[in-house]
This record gives structure tokens, C-alpha cells and sequence, in this order.
């Protein structure tokens, strides 16, 4: 057997960790921690970081980190990832590095989320063209997931163009560029617009560097408008103005284009700095000017379509680009002033008569009336001097009323010659406007063209008859119509109005009349010519009391023996209106008087 050797003790060794299955000191113990913890990867909480799936079940997945435990993971986490298996590399969202349960909670969808948001905002720094893909329509605009992050892409940022169908773009990937984040709310709005202005705009810079007038260029329509078309010239817009879509009238524009419409246009105009510019699309077709027949002069007929009316005349087109006007003078004889709607209107088919042509200056005049007969030119043989007819009121004046006997021809009624009796103040009192009166012709002046009319003459005059009627010192019921301050009109019969001044008004009891009283009046002036009656109420009994005075008088000295030559046996010259209705050329006076009242 051999010798067991003596050996030292060794210093400071740790028998009850000896004892405990345990031969590692203290110190030792602290470095294998050290040791074990380098192993290990340092994480912290809401980091995203790589992890390796090392298991796979119906419910979860198990991600090795390579920290001190595995993380669980939801499934449903991966279900756009159908494909993935053991050993894939995923990235995870660190929500809790140990929770109350010591466990590793990570999230796979948090994970893309994060970098997701922090692409989307790098993206944004650096203007980059990233793809995306629209999910679906929204109010005003598309959804679109660009990596995996929901943004906003608004309608007028899908296209330079108005869109019309928004649904056909659901579906589809497209580039876009990150133009507005809203880190609060997390809100991300993209455009596709951008980047086709900024091919646009390139585009635009080449062919804007070459524009010239006169020069011919297709294009697309691009919008159409009330004033005008816009077209798209391949990165730069002009504006076709409705004047200079055709040589014709264009009362809307889509009378002669549509939208998306290839057409040759030529440039008209544009400014300095090359951002508005004209175009034109007649100008490519000769001026219908230039085309209208050689033969056409002054008094040849043409037939065309009324386009425009003015209160001045209308401008009528007998080709296209080829318009005249008819001046409202010129559209009948008549000197009524009146418009031209009175006679046509826009659309009307009509023929007329060239009065001038300019083909210089492209103008021309034409007129309607010329296609009839001037009246003027037979007017002594068509209303002759005391001739009977029917005319249309057409205006007042104070001195008289203006009317129609036909298209052309007019003549005035003076005042003077309405009425042989009633005194008319203004012609509104006697007729209106619109209204038809009989007339007599009374004067032709041919070259003012106006005709000289009475309406009064249709009938005798009644005051050579009222003359023998209202003698003078002849007494007659009247009533008082109207009081002034100069008198009062007094209604006598047959329609005859006489007049008395205040003095004449006064009663018998030294009252003075009033209006609507019926009274005895005596006549004691007539004048047929100016058809004046002055009447006197206070006469009547002024004169009997003169006569009883002068009876007296007489007596008296007969009385006495005494004669005087100068008396003479007084004769009252007192008519009788009891009477005066059995004179045949009253009785048939007052019967047309009643006719023309009823």
C-alpha cells in the first residue's frame, strides 16, 4: 500500500459549501455569473431587435432572442407570413424584458409597426419615391399601406388630371412620395401627383424653351369650362378662349370638342414668362370672309340665323363667321321708337336685304324693312285728306296722343282736336295706350312723315247749335261740379260746361254756392270759338230787383203826372227751358249727346 503523503490545507476553503455538493468559492462564483451574464445579449424595454423562431405550435411562436429566456409570440402575429418555419429570422418588439410571471413579452406586429413608422418618416427626410399599396376608397381620397403603415392619398394628389373613376386604382401598386406626417395623431399622407409634376415639370421646361407664336402643336383636352377649353400640350396647359374655338357663335364650348380629345391647335400668345398661353383653333381654317361669294353686293337678299339681339338691332348670320347687323331702324318703317325683340328673336330663320359690305373691314348691314314697300310713297292716295280711319294708340305727350294707322305710318291727335265739349286736360283722360281710336285725316306732312289726325271731326260741331241755345240773358239749370279759387264749373245740359267767378256765385240770402248744389244760372257771355260759357247765379235776382226798381220808379212819376221820354217798355228776354227740347236740331243734338254718353 502505498504511502499516503502528508499535504498543506488549503487556505480558507469553504466547507460548507463543500458540504453542500459545492467546491467554487465565493469569489469564483462571482466571476462564473460575470462569465454567464457575457453570454447573453443586453435588451430594454419598446426595442425592436432580430430574433431566431425555435419553435412553432397552433397558438404561438418561440423566438430566441439570445436572452435569458425565450420570448412567446401570438400566432396570429404572423399571419402575413404563412410560410414561416424553425430557424426564420424575425424582427420582434420588446414589450416587457420579464413580467410578473418572469416571462419575455414580444410582439412580431409592433415590431413592423415601428420600423414601419420610422421608414415612413425617413422616407419623408430624404424625398424618396417609395411603393405602396391602395387598399381601398375613402371620403375624398384612397387608403394605401406603405410598409405596413396606413397613409392617406387624397384625391387631387392621384393625377395631374381630374379624376373621374377612383375605384379603378384600388388594388393597384404605385410610387409615391411621403409629403405630410402628423407625429401626434401618426397620420401620413402620400402623393402620386408629385412625382408625375416633377416629370411633368421637365417636360414642361423642354417645350415651353421652345414655344413660338404661330406655331402648330397637338394636343389633348383637358378641361373644358364656360369661357373656354384647356389643353394639355404634353406637361403645359393652354387655354383655347370661346372666341377662338370656331369663326361662329359658340354658345357652349362642348359644341365642338370633348374631353380627351387629340386636336391641332396653333399658339396665339403667351406671356414673358411663358405660364399662360393662348391657343387658338379657327385659326387653323381660312376666315369664312375670305370664302363668301364674290358676286354678293349692296341690295342682293340673303337668308340667315338671328345669334344676337340688343335693344339697338340684331346680328344675324348667313354663314359661319359671317354675321350682319340689322339695326333696329331698320327693321320696319315706322319711326315708333321700339326694340328689336318686337320683331324677331335668336334662332328665327329670316331673309333681309344688304344695305352696306366691307369685306375689308368684314362688316356688313343689313335691313328687313327695305323687303316691303314704303308706305310714305303712296300716302296721298292711301289717306287722303278726310279720310276715314282706325288707329292704335302708341304714346301720350301734354299736347296730344301719337298713334298708328299701319306699320310705318303715324300721326298725331292734338289735344285740341279730341273733343268738341269736354275739356281734356291730358290724353290719359280720354283713352290709353294700346287702345284703338277713330280718326279723320286733317294734314299730310309727306316729308317729316307724320300725318295731321282729329277725332272730334268724325262729328258736327255742337256749339253751332249751343249757340242758339245759350243766348245771352238765357237762364239754365246747372250744378256746380268743380270749385277754384278763381270760380266754379257748373254742369249745364247736353254736356256743355260754362263757368262763374265768385261774385257770380253769391245767393240770394248773401250766402255764397257750394259745390254739388243745383242752381238757376243765367248765360252772360258765349263764345262758340274758344267755347266759352260765362254764367252768373247772383244775376237773376240782381236783374229783377233792377226791373222791380225801375217799375217803381215809373210809377211814381206817373203818378206825380211827370213822363219821361227815356222809358221805353222793358222786354225780358227770359227762354224758356221747358221749351228748348221741342227744337228739332236740339231734340237730334241731345239724342247723339245720350249715344255717346252710353
Amino acid at each position: 500500500m502505498e504511502e499516503i503523503k502528508n499535504a498543506a490545507p488549503i487556505e480558507n476553503f469553504d466547507w460548507d459549501a463543500f458540504e453542500n455538493g459545492s467546491s467554487n468559492s465565493a469569489k469564483s462564483k462571482e466571476e462564473l455569473e460575470q462569465l454567464y451574464d457575457g453570454t447573453l445579449n443586453k435588451v430594454a424595454d419598446n426595442e425592436v431587435v432580430n430574433g431566431t423562431v425555435i419553435a412553432i405550435n397552433k397558438r404561438e411562436v418561440i423566438v430566441n432572442i439570445g436572452y435569458k429566456s425565450d420570448g412567446i409570440i401570438p400566432v396570429s402575429e404572423f399571419r402575413y407570413n404563412p410560410d414561416l418555419k424553425v430557424g426564420d429570422t424575425v424582427e420582434v418588439f420588446i414589450e416587457n424584458t420579464e413580467n410578473k410571471k418572469g416571462q419575455l413579452l414580444l410582439s412580431h406586429k409592433k415590431a413592423c409597426a415601428s420600423r414601419s413608422w420610422d421608414r415612413v418618416n425617413q422616407a419623408l427626410d430624404s424625398q424618396e419615391v417609395i411603393k405602396g399599396y391602395i387598399k381601398c376608397r375613402t371620403k375624398g381620397g384612397m387608403i394605401v399601406d406603405v410598409f405596413g403603415t396606413e397613409a392617406f392619398l387624397p384625391g387631387s394628389q392621384i393625377d395631374v388630371k381630374p379624376i373621374r373613376d377612383y375605384d379603378t386604382f384600388v388594388g393597384q401598386y404605385m410610387d409615391f412620395k411621403v409629403v405630410k406626417i402628423n407625429q401626434e395623431f401618426r397620420n401620413v399622407v402620400v402623393s402620386h401627383k408629385a412625382l408625375i409634376e416633377e416629370e411633368i415639370e421637365q417636360q414642361r421646361m423642354d417645350i415651353i424653351s421652345k414655344l413660338e407664336k404661330g406655331q402648330v402643336l397637338e394636343g389633348t383636352v383637358k378641361n373644358i369650362t364656360s369661357y373656354g377649353v384647356f389643353i394639355d400640350l404634353g406637361g403645359v396647359d393652354g387655354l383655347i378662349h370661346i372666341t377662338d374655338l370656331s369663326w361662329g357663335r359658340v354658345s357652349d364650348p362642348k359644341e365642338v370638342v370633348e374631353l380627351d380629345q387629340k386636336i391641332n391647335v396653333v399658339i396665339l400668345d403667351f406671356d414673358d414668362e411663358k405660364k399662360r398661353i393662348a391657343l387658338g383653333l379657327k385659326q387653323l381654317t381660312p376666315h369664312p370672309w375670305d370664302a363668301l361669294d364674290a358676286n354678293l353686293q349692296v341690295g342682293d337678299k340673303v337668308k340667315g340665323k338671328v345669334v344676337v339681339i340688343a335693344d339697338y338691332g340684331a346680328f344675324i348670320e348667313i354663314a359661319p363667321g359671317v354675321e350682319g347687323l340689322i339695326h333696329v331702324s331698320e327693321m320696319s318703317w315706322s319711326q315708333h321708337l321700339r326694340s328689336a325683340q318686337d320683331f324677331i328673336k335668336v334662332g328665327d330663320e329670316i331673309e333681309a336685304v344688304i344695305l352696306t359690305l366691307d369685306r375689308d373691314e368684314r362688316k356688313m348691314s343689313l335691313g328687313l324693312k327695305q323687303l316691303k314697300n314704303d308706305p310714305w310713297q303712296s300716302i296721298d292716295d292711301k289717306y287722303p285728306v278726310g279720310s276715314k280711319h282706325t288707329a292704335t294708340v302708341r304714346n301720350f305727350t301734354s299736347f296730344g296722343i301719337f298713334v298708328e294707322i299701319e306699320e310705318g305710318v303715324d300721326g298725331l291727335i292734338h289735344i285740341s282736336d279730341l273733343s268738341w265739349t269736354k275739356k281734356v286736360k291730358h290724353p290719359s283722360e280720354f283713352t290709353q295706350i294700346g287702345s284703338t281710336i277713330d280718326v279723320v285725316v286733317l294734314e299730310i306732312d309727306k316729308e317729316n312723315r307724320r300725318l295731321s289726325l282729329g277725332h272730334k271731326q268724325l262729328e258736327d260741331n255742337p256749339w253751332d247749335t249751343y249757340e242758339t241755345v245759350f243766348t245771352l240773358d238765357s237762364i239754365h239749370e246747372g250744378k256746380i261740379v268743380e270749385m277754384m279759387d278763381k270760380g266754379a264749373v257748373i254742369a249745364l245740359e247736353y254736356g256743355v260746361e260754362g263757368f262763374a267767378t265768385p261774385k257770380h256765385l253769391v245767393k240770394e240770402d248773401g250766402t255764397q254756392a257750394q259745390q254739388g248744389e243745383t242752381l238757376q244760372f243765367k248765360v252772360i257771355e258765349f263764345n262758340k270759338e274758344s267755347k266759352r260759357v260765362i254764367l252768373s247765379h247772383s244775376r237773376i235776382f240782381e236783374d229783377i230787383a233792377k226791373a222791380e226798381a225801375k217799375a217803381e220808379k215809373k210809377a211814381q212819376r206817373k203818378a206825380s203826372g211827370k213822363k219821361d221820354a227815356k222809358d221805353e217798355p222793358m222786354i225780358q228776354n227770359q227762354a224758356a227751358s221747358t221749351t228748348l227740347g221741342d227744337i228739332d236740331a236740339l231734340a237730334a243734338l241731345k239724342s247723339q249727346l245720350d249715344k255717346e254718353e252710353k
